[in-house]
């Protein structure tokens, strides 16, 4: 299975710092996918794994982060993320969390924003789980056969190249990580949205919980509002979408249903 290209084993750089962008190598053994927001929808997502034959000796899961929040497994991401073939970018609901030491922000993501899981930790708990999420990058790059696939929770900001988001990110820039994390102008039509340039083939965003996945040029939205379902959205789903060795093949599973194994 193809390995992570660019960050030290301990997943820090040198001075300490967690990377921005993390690149991957192309999959010559077997298939990589990307997930949309998943919502603490874990036991829906090991459904749909097993549905599509997952090998996990040889397959990739990339997500486009907000693995936690609203659904009823939220407390297992951490056990997620230390599975060496799944991959996640950082979402704005990681971010909350990563926060929560500002009472402030804790009490608006514990009322208003599916936060309610928290409080049931102790100490060293939430401190594991913002240690993890803060080491989570911004962006994800996976080569494939039919081109570099870029992967970010919310969008690319228009009229720069992917290129040119990357290195902001890297830079640490507060314009393109709150775009990274929270951004949904391209998606509800509040401003331009040409392809994104530069040297990715596509790119995979979550964030805005749609109905059905929607493509604007280059870009593809795969959120399709998973965790709804405990609001008594009947068509609530959860979306997989094989990237390699196939260019773009969904797969789904209806969340408001129980997971069949």
């Amino acid at each position: 299975m193809a390995e992570v290209v660019s960050i030290p084993e301990s997943g820090q750089r040198v001075d300490g710092s967690f990377p921005m962008l993390c690149r991957f190598e192309r999959n010559r053994e077997g298939r990589d996918f990307v997930v949309g927001d998943i919502h603490g929808m874990f036991d829906h997502l090991s459904a749909l794994m097993a549905d599509i034959r997952f090998d996990d000796t040889r397959d990739r899961l990339f997500s486009v982060g907000d693995l936690v929040d609203r659904g009823p497994h939220s407390h297992r991401a951490l056990e997620w993320l230390d599975k060496n073939w799944f991959h996640a970018c950082r979402g704005n609901h990681e971010q909350f969390v990563i926060d929560s030491d500002d009472p402030e922000q804790l009490e608006v993501w514990v009322q208003h924003n599916g936060g309610e899981w928290w409080i049931r930790l102790d100490r060293e708990q939430r401190e594991r789980f913002r240690a993890r999420f803060a080491a989570l990058p911004l962006a994800l790059e996976v080569e494939t056969d039919s081109g570099l696939v870029g992967i970010v929770h919310a969008d690319v900001p228009p009229l720069i190249t992917w290129d040119r988001f990357t290195d902001l990110l890297e830079d640490e820039n507060e314009d393109a990580i709150f775009y990274a994390m929270w951004s949904r102008n391209r998606i509800t039509g509040n401003c331009s949205a040409p392809p994104v340039q530069g040297r990715v083939e596509r790119v995979y965003c979550g964030h805005t919980p749609i109905r059905e996945t929607l493509s604007f040029d280059n870009v593809h939205f795969i959120d399709t509002g998973a965790v709804y379902s405990a609001e008594g959205y009947r068509e609530a789903r959860l979306t997989v979408v094989e990237i390699q060795p196939e260019r773009h093949r969904e797969f789904t599973i209806n969340t408001f249903l129980p997971p069949l194994y």
